[in-house]
């Protein structure tokens, strides 16, 4: 399988929850180690745990290491306090993280990408952003922003 069929499972499973994640947006993310799914998760109902949690949850030691497809740039902090997706994915050695569109929230706005690339994992945004950003029309950063104060 490529990078392209990874993501593509990335955005089925975001396309999955759409509309149910409250004011979150629905985010997809597939681990790969070595070629083969060693976890994945989308954006839980009303918006928790995000897909990165779920993941590499079911990745569990098998994420050291591996590849990361997430449709929607990693947070780099989190509303309601607690590690960041970007946190996460560093501490748990993924060597490389693959996204298809940027998130412009108050939450990543290019942070997240930041947090990965100084951890020294390779970063690669744009894969699929067409059919990635199909999910996220809906999306408001102002929004997530006043949820935040």
């Amino acid at each position: 399988m490529t990078d392209e069929d990874f993501m593509r499972r990335a955005i089925g499973l975001a396309r999955s929850r759409l509309g149910r994640t409250g004011e979150n947006p629905a985010v997809g993310c597939v681990i790969v180690r070595e070629g083969r799914i060693v976890g994945q998760g989308v954006t839980g109902e009303g918006g928790r745990p995000h897909a990165e949690e779920v993941a590499l949850s079911q990745a569990g030691h098998q994420a050291r290491g591996s590849t990361a497809y997430v449709t929607l740039e990693p947070c780099a902090e989190r509303s309601a306090g607690g590690p960041s997706c970007s946190e996460l994915l560093v501490s748990a050695g993924i060597a490389r993280v693959v996204v298809a569109c940027a998130d412009p929230s108050a939450f990543a706005g290019g942070r997240g990408a930041d947090r990965l690339r100084a951890a020294g994992i390779g970063f690669t945004q744009g894969l699929s952003p067409d059919d990635a950003a199909a999910l996220y029309i809906g999306y408001s950063p102002a929004k997530s922003l006043e949820t935040r104060r």
